[in-house]
């Protein structure tokens, strides 16, 4: 087993940010889930992206510093079903796919998320 942190296995700052602005759009773009960005400005929608960029780089073990709210109070009230959910995840899946994450990491990072689940889903 590596010694190296999730954030470095992954590739960094450079490497998660690049995930995260594939996800974003795929997510603002989907049918479904797309309700959440409807009514949000464009400095809004980027400032959520450098928070979930810091996050991801926080809570992968990396140097970055995440200045947000809790995961179960950033998303109170917003009505995320089960079925929501499950079209994250597949964005998800299809994020990591195309950046060709591993396995190993991808597992771990599946997981992280998965633990997220109980703060997010309503």
């Amino acid at each position: 087993m590596s010694n190296k942190s999730l954030y470095e296995r992954l590739g960094g700052y450079d490497a998660i940010s690049a995930v995260a602005n594939d996800l974003l759009p795929r997510l603002r773009n989907d049918p479904q889930l797309g309700r959440f960005w409807a009514h949000r400005g464009e400095d809004g929608i980027q400032r959520e992206e450098q928070l979930l960029i810091d996050y991801l780089c926080a809570s992968a073990g990396g140097p970055t510093y995440y200045r947000g709210r809790d995961m179960a109070l950033a998303h109170r009230g917003m009505r995320i079903t089960e079925s929501d959910w499950n079209v994250f995840l597949g964005h998800a899946a299809a994020t990591l796919a195309k950046f060709r994450v591993p396995e190993t990491e991808q597992s771990e990072v599946v997981k992280f998320v998965q633990g997220l689940k109980k703060d997010i889903v309503e």
